[in-house]
């Protein structure tokens, strides 16, 4: 059966609907119905107070004990304190219409058991599920009063209620939101409607127009045919007259003339009229034209085309669901290639071409040209986008489609550098002195030092020379044999050999403090080949003849030292890897030497000739200038040699620069400066 208040559908117990829990709306409804029926019957009432009715009829009706009560009774319950508020109505039939509005449930309940009519059910007994009295308690049971278990589902009521309120305001707006949504649907139909008419329109303009431009060529490749065929015609007819007259003058002659008037003509007509023939030789006789006028429209193909031109789609392209995938590894002036997926806003693949994918790969360290990809579309949502990559280092691969980045765009790419391709120099740079170290400032200004002229020169990036800075001397700014040349910022650090010291001096040769003195202790340096600075602005050099590398602080507080005999002997060039490890051209030793930024030994790697100096990229491929094998050996990461770039000259310095990747060594015989263009 159907619950009459919430409609859900039961099934009636073993016991029958007695059992089912009693329906209080209804009862009460029951009740008030009865108590209107009761009141509106004919006849006297008596009282229902009364225990004989013996005090008289009933006059009135209570609507709070729902009785008929004598006049006596209604007395009582005036005076009574507990009952004097008990609302009364009259037995008239006007009360009847108002008994609905004003009629009260009867609130309290009494015990049915036998003796327990007078006790009120305040318990409710959890275990038996039953309203009970106090007398009728069972010690076992689970009880609690039944003003505490209604105050309980109260509250589960006011809180279901508040869900109930909340998930309304939900519904509500997804209410609102579904009718908006309903009218952008019909906003989005009358501008696609609205898009396809109009591209329709414009086609078909456009075909009208083309129409008119063919049957145009159709008139104009007529005309200029009939025109030639007329001029053709009317030669022709000016040769047959020519050849008429001839034939009618030499016809009558021959009628007319006289033997010595034969003889004085001559054969002069007869001559022309040949000449005239002759001409007709040379001049074609079948039409100049051909009928032809060939018409080529490869309807099929368009009509194929129209056939499926155009989509329409539940959901559009979305840039933040599209995804792409690439190569692993971008190399220098090698294409690089992308492609790309295009995905629905519902994560579907788009099965279409035609939407506005691009693609630029942007220089992250330097300012290098942006690359524009080459998007080659294939018409099923996928597209390829090729680049070339025309410096090193660090790049951002940006991937738009519609004007919005694509999934994980922008990213990060490393793009290597093609040292396999190292062979003849771009460009040479003429010196003199005895070249040593060579540095590039952020400028591009090309720091050259000379270690036999005792100074540094300095050339643009177009190899002219602008300016010198230091002389020979003990001086601040002067040199004695300089070798290693470090540049940071605006500060040059020169490894002044023969002077046993380290200067620092701007890049524009004003002098700041030096570092070092002759002698073999804390402090002190016998002939520094190089000089480095890390990113912690400590100062790493190669103190050649103490066999040691030292490491100081920016103010030259001495922190530590590298030295051992088994790992090297007469350090030269210095250099750090990605992770500041201290990379040593141990020169007498003939390899390069690897150590961690507190002095850890960590391996050697290089089979090289009195190795000088050594630079090291990005990744951690280490470029050695070889001093004593006239070359310069490339070695990876894991200290493999991967290429050698031959006929040097003694080379000593060894810079790269990032902005233009180009490769600068400095040949210390012939003294000439190469730069090679990575």
């Amino acid at each position: 059966m159907e619950c009459p208040t919430c409609q859900r559908s039961i099934t009636i117990p073993e016991g029958g609907v007695n059992t089912i829990p009693r329906n209080l709306h209804l009862g009460f409804e029951v009740e008030v119905a009865r108590c209107i029926s009761k009141i509106g019957s004919d006849g006297e009432k008596s009282c229902d107070a009364c225990i004989d009715g013996s005090t008289g009829p009933a006059v009135v009706f209570c609507c709070t004990c729902h009785h008929l009560l004598c006049k006596l009774c209604h007395d009582h319950h005036k005076r009574n304190k507990i009952l004097q508020h008990h609302q009364m109505v009259g037995l008239d039939k006007e009360s009847l219409k108002v008994l609905p509005s004003i009629m009260k449930p009867i609130t309290k309940r009494f015990c049915s058991q036998p003796d327990h009519e007078k006790e009120e059910l305040e318990y409710y007994c959890e275990t038996c599920q039953l309203l009970t009295c106090r007398d009728c308690l069972h010690k076992d049971h689970r009880t609690d009063q039944v003003c505490n278990i209604a105050n309980v589902h109260r509250d589960a009521m006011k809180e279901a209620l508040v869900c109930a309120q909340e998930e309304t305001s939900k519904l509500t707006e997804a209410f609102d939101a579904n009718d908006k949504m309903a009218e952008q649907v019909g906003t989005s139909r009358e501008n696609a409607t609205l898009i396809i008419t109009q591209a329709f329109e414009q086609l078909h303009q456009t075909i009208e127009e083309r129409k008119k431009a063919l049957l145009s060529d159709v008139d104009a490749i007529s005309l200029s045919k009939t025109t030639a065929l007329a001029l053709q015609k009317e030669q022709l007819m000016k040769m047959q007259d020519e050849i008429d007259r001839y034939t009618e003058m030499i016809s009558l002659i021959l009628q007319t003339h006289t033997d010595h008037e034969m003889v004085a003509l001559g054969d002069s007509l007869p001559t022309e009229l040949k000449a005239t023939l002759k001409r007709i030789e040379n001049v074609s006789l079948t039409p100049n034209q051909s009928s032809d006028i060939h018409v080529s429209l490869h309807t099929d193909t368009l009509i194929k085309e129209l056939s499926i031109f155009g989509h329409v789609m539940d959901s559009s392209p979305s840039p933040s669901q599209s995804t792409w995938s690439s190569e692993s590894v971008a190399k220098v002036n090698e294409v690089y290639g992308v492609k790309v997926e295009t995905m629905t806003s519902k994560g579907e693949r788009y099965p279409y071409g035609g939407l506005q994918v691009k693609a630029e790969l942007r220089p992250k360290s330097h300012d290098g040209a942006v690359i524009p990809g080459e998007v080659e579309d294939h018409g099923d949502g996928t597209y390829t986008i090729t680049l070339t990559p025309q410096t090193a280092g660090p790049h951002q691969l940006l991937i738009t489609l519609d004007g919005q980045q694509v999934q994980k765009s922008p990213c990060d790419l490393y793009v290597r550098r093609k040292y396999t391709i190292l062979c003849n120099p771009d460009q040479v740079i003429n010196c003199s002195g005895d070249l040593a170290g060579i540095a590039i400032h952020d400028s591009g200004d090309i720091y050259v030092v000379c270690f036999r002229d005792n100074c540094i020169h300095v050339f643009d990036q177009a190899g002219q020379q602008r300016r010198t800075i230091g002389s020979s001397g003990s001086g601040d700014g002067q040199f004695r044999g300089p070798r290693g040349l470090f540049i940071k910022g605006d500060v040059m650090y020169v490894a002044d050999c023969d002077n046993h010291r380290i200067q620092k001096l701007t890049t524009g040769g004003q002098f700041l403090p030096k570092l070092g003195q002759f002698g073999s202790g804390q402090g002190q340096f016998n002939k520094p080949y190089s000089v480095i600075v890390n990113q912690r602005d400590m100062l790493i050099v190669a103190d050649h003849l103490n066999h040691r590398v030292v490491l100081l602080d920016e103010a030259g507080t001495w922190l530590r030292t590298i030295e051992d005999n088994d790992h090297f002997k007469n350090p030269y060039g210095l250099a750090l890897d990605p992770q500041e490890n201290i990379h040593v051209a141990a020169h007498c030793s003939n390899c390069i030497k690897v150590f961690t930024p507190d002095g850890t030994y960590v391996r050697s790697y290089g089979d090289v000739k009195r190795p000088s100096e050594i630079v090291i990229d990005e990744e951690g491929f280490s470029l050695v200038n070889e001093f004593g094998g006239n070359r310069l050996s490339i070695f990876d990461p894991q200290g493999n040699k991967v290429h050698t770039v031959g006929n040097l000259s003694a080379p000593r310095g060894v810079i790269l620069y990032s902005k233009t990747g180009s490769l600068y060594v400095a040949n210390s015989v012939g003294n000439t400066v190469l730069k090679f263009n990575l």
